[in-house]
């Protein structure tokens, strides 16, 4: 199983676009998110760098759970995918 911290995922439509992603390079992966700690968990068989490639080209910046904290998510300004302001936390 793969983890990836991915930041910029904020809302519901940020995790159907990032599962769609995955499901279209692999229609056999489980997936599973959590908003709350922006994680992004998935078991297949097509190897980790194939998939944060299609989280990537989906949008977003994932990163291997192992290389960041996914405990502390970085306080950003930005928005989210269909445009909702996010708090500064």
């Amino acid at each position: 199983m793969y983890t990836f911290n991915v930041e910029d995922m904020t809302c519901g439509h940020c995790a159907s676009s990032i599962t769609a992603a995955v499901h279209a390079q692999d229609p056999a992966a489980q997936v599973r998110v959590d908003l709350a700690l922006k994680w992004v968990q998935v078991e297949s068989t097509v190897p980790a760098a194939a998939i944060e490639s299609v989280i990537r080209d989906a949008g977003y910046t994932p990163r291997p759970l192992g290389l960041t904290d996914s405990t502390t998510p970085a306080a950003r300004a930005s928005g989210c995918c269909c445009g909702t302001a996010r708090p500064v936390r």
